[in-house]
């Protein structure tokens, strides 16, 4: 039986919220799990955009490429694309504070007073872009977020999954230190998928190219099971 093919918008990387032009808040996304999904979605059949953050990774052909940097960015991307869109695969790793001000020049170090050389940097939040695309979805639309927990990763996935209104979650847990950068990088990751009928599908050290074919699998399901 032939599969179907689908329009899969998948997010990757980080994003970067600047500090002044030369700093800048983000994380330790290098946007592999979300490269090796859009290149594997493109061998099944599918039709991909991938809405990607600063990485250093070649995009794989046959996509449709956006390239972004800050979170406001990538919502805006976001809300363009996931109208044509079947599915939203949300694996950026979207920072969840920017700075309140942004200096149009580098801040020196002798600007800053006091005996402790304090320097306050004060936060707003970002906006909860995979919320904002499950308030608006249509009904056949499917939507997969991302959890990295470094403590009950279970149950903050559940709450997740259930606050975002998702209908499925890829919780992955952060190794100890001296155990490797999973999930960061390469390095097979150990986690669970779950999906709002309360299923869990548990991994350990599963490499990311085998994790890629397991959410796509499961993307596959939700969608043909609402055709």
């Amino acid at each position: 039986m032939k599969r179907r093919r689908y329009h899969l918008l998948i997010t990757a990387g980080p994003t970067r919220e600047p500090i002044d032009p030369v700093r800048f808040i983000s994380n330790h996304s290098t946007g592999t799990l979300g490269y090796t999904l859009a290149r594997l979605a493109v061998r099944r059949g599918h039709r991909v955009t991938l809405i990607t953050g600063p990485t250093e990774l070649a995009a794989p052909g046959g996509i449709r490429r956006v390239d972004v940097e800050t979170a406001g960015e990538m919502e805006q991307a976001l809300t363009k694309a996931f109208g044509k869109a079947d599915a939203l695969i949300m694996g950026a790793a979207v920072a969840d504070f920017r700075p309140i001000r942004v200096s149009t020049q580098k801040i020196k170090r002798s600007g800053v007073s006091g005996s402790l050389r304090l320097w306050e940097l004060e936060l707003i939040e970002n906006p909860d872009i995979v919320a904002g695309a499950a308030r608006h979805r249509k009904p056949h639309q499917v939507i997969v977020g991302f959890a990295l927990e470094t403590e009950r990763l279970l149950a903050n996935a559940r709450a997740k999954l259930k606050s975002k209104n998702l209908d499925a979650i890829v919780a992955t847990q952060l190794s100890p230190k001296g155990k490797g950068r999973g999930p960061f990088g390469a390095d097979p990751v150990d986690g669970a998928i779950l999906d709002k009928s309360g299923r869990t599908k548990s991994f350990v050290r599963l490499p990311k190219t085998l994790l890629a074919a397991r959410i796509l699998a499961t993307v596959e399901s939700l969608l043909a099971s609402r055709q």
